[in-house]
């Protein structure tokens, strides 16, 4: 059972990383494994990883390890992703391009099923097997297929427009790699990936070290 309290961003992520690694562990046919075996190839310490459980509830039995199987389980439903995610992609360029045809979403039980664009030379056009569609159909595609997550891939001075477009159309979360900050209402899900910021900062601490 999932504690009442506010679960770090970090952990969340570090969950995923958790998850992504049993399942290949999975694949390679171990059934039980230790937290030092979990944590050992994702350089985080064994310590950290209890914690980040702890979060959750209790797992696994000390000294003895935990099942892979049962994990992996037990993880996809505390994150909610233990059922098939529909997602699309607004914004076909190289960028959308690129996500739609990333094999990790699948990792996580995420399916893009539709990608969006106003270039009439990409609408009709299909990206892996993925359709692009004409941005002015999406709300409709959004309500025909109950949409909650959108990912943008739209140029800076669009951004905002085709956001408030998504949000008229229901969508809940936004994942999005515009270089701009969107202005949304409250309760919308936002997470920005800002790409050239966190170069910029790798730079900056190199520059530091030199």
């Amino acid at each position: 059972m999932v504690k009442k309290q506010n679960i770090p961003t970090e952990t969340i992520k570090r969950m995923i990383a958790y998850l992504r690694y049993l399942e290949r562990v999975k694949d390679k046919g171990v059934k039980i494994i230790s937290s030092r075996d979990i944590t050992l190839l994702l350089n985080i310490p064994p310590a950290q990883f209890r914690k980040d459980l702890s979060f959750f509830g209790e797992f696994g039995k000390r000294g003895v390890g935990y099942n892979v199987e049962n994990l992996i389980d037990t993880i996809k439903k505390l994150l909610g992703l233990n059922k098939k995610i529909k997602v699309i992609v607004v914004g076909a360029g190289r960028l959308g391009t690129a996500l739609i045809q990333y094999p990790g979403f699948s990792e996580i039980n995420i399916e893009i099923i539709g990608a969006f664009d106003i270039n009439p030379q990409k609408v009709g056009q299909s990206i892996k097997g993925i359709n692009i569609y004409n941005i002015k159909d999406i709300k409709k595609f959004i309500t025909k297929n109950n949409i909650k997550i959108a990912i943008l891939c739209v140029p800076a001075d669009a951004a905002q427009s085709v956001a408030d477009l998504l949000i008229e159309a229901k969508i809940k979360s936004i994942l999005n790699f515009a270089p701009v900050v969107l202005i949304l209402p409250e309760g919308i899900n936002i997470a920005n990936v800002d790409m050239a910021g966190e170069i910029g900062s790798i730079i900056y601490r190199m520059k530091e070290q030199a």
